[in-house]
């Protein structure tokens, strides 16, 4: 499905479904909602509890009739119906009446690059069922490309790679157009369970989710950190909670496997570029975009495999949304966009 700019300007609301956040970005109010893509809700009376952050809390720590739940996985909305009520209570009342008061509103929403016409169509019907009147759809890619500032309208090569939580995307664009792309199943999740299995079969520690980010603070550090950090976890044997010494070094090589992915992927979309678009690539380098661009030892595994520099997004995690955004503000050149590519 490919769209003009035009159509896109035309639009009042910018949605990023993420399978780890939710982002919403207004026609001239900026960016409006930023929140974990998660809900809780109460399996006997089917009442939503919490939604974003406050829900995020909550997983691992509900009662056996609260469900913690995420409803859109690797860029597809899974459950439409969760999802709406999970943007009905994060955009709040003064957006909903907004949305009352347009009568014609159209919405644009990014979606993982070749999205299959199910993932397009549950999209759809999801801010459908706000009040949207027409949803135009745009490859994440591209809205990500523009939201880094890249120049994806001129003829020479940029390339992306946008790690989300469940998929890494990677691209290269050139005059507006996506030339080659590969999309993997990697993201921050395999990341997280990459070092949990470690803590599992190392230490007999089990570790949660959420005390995985502190630890990835650690491993950031590289050179200047100690040798070994502290992990709280509960003891697999005894059940009892219990602290270990982790050695960060070990750790790294534990994540190494699931990056390795990401290397291949961005090899294969390299191989199936034409030379030119290559040497471009040589001297300007790959951006790192996404909620995953800060996993520690990306950034130097990817230099080391290509020898390109290899830059970091400002604001990575909302590169997406404030692409579309420029999208629909008019600040995106009109030259050869292709928001969404078949």
């Amino acid at each position: 499905m490919t769209i003009s700019l035009a159509q896109l300007r035309r639009c009042s609301i910018a949605v990023d479904l993420g399978a780890s956040r939710t982002r919403v970005y207004v026609k001239n109010q900026g960016l409006v909602v930023d929140e974990p893509t998660v809900a809780a809700v109460n399996v006997r009376t089917g009442a939503l509890l919490a939604v974003g952050a406050q829900a995020a809390v909550m997983d691992g720590r509900t009662p056996d009739y609260i469900r913690v739940v995420r409803p859109v996985s690797g860029g597809t909305v899974v459950d439409i119906d969760m999802a709406q009520r999970l943007l009905r209570h994060l955009v709040g009342d003064k957006l909903r009446r907004a949305w009352r008061r347009l009568p014609t509103m159209r919405a644009a929403v990014c979606l993982p690059y070749g999205s299959q016409p199910l993932s397009q169509r549950a999209a759809v019907e999801t801010l459908s069922g706000m009040g949207a009147r027409r949803v135009e759809l745009v490859d994440t890619l591209v809205a990500t490309a523009v939201g880094c500032g890249l120049p994806v309208e001129q003829p020479e090569a940029t390339m992306i790679v946008v790690c989300g939580a469940g998929t890494t995307q990677v691209a290269v664009l050139s005059l507006g157009s996506i030339v080659a792309a590969e999309t993997v199943a990697v993201g921050g999740d395999a990341i997280d369970h990459a070092v949990i299995q470690h803590l599992r079969l190392h230490h007999e520690l089990m570790m949660p989710g959420q005390a995985v980010h502190p630890l990835h603070l650690v491993l950031a550090g590289g050179g200047a950190t100690p040798g070994s950090t502290e992990v709280h976890g509960r003891d697999i044997v005894s059940g009892l909670a219990r602290s270990v010494q982790v050695d960060t070094e070990r750790v790294r090589n534990a994540i190494t496997t699931p990056l390795t992915a990401i290397l291949d992927a961005i090899g294969a979309v390299l191989r199936r570029c034409p030379p030119d678009l290559v040497a471009d690539l040589g001297e300007r380098g790959i951006m790192l975009a996404g909620g995953g661009a800060l996993i520690p030892g990306l950034e130097p595994m990817i230099h080391q495999a290509t020898t390109m520099p290899v830059h970091i997004a400002d604001r990575p995690g909302t590169c997406p949304v404030r692409g579309l955004g420029a999208m629909i503000e008019g600040k995106v050149e009109p030259l050869h966009l292709d928001p969404m590519a078949p």
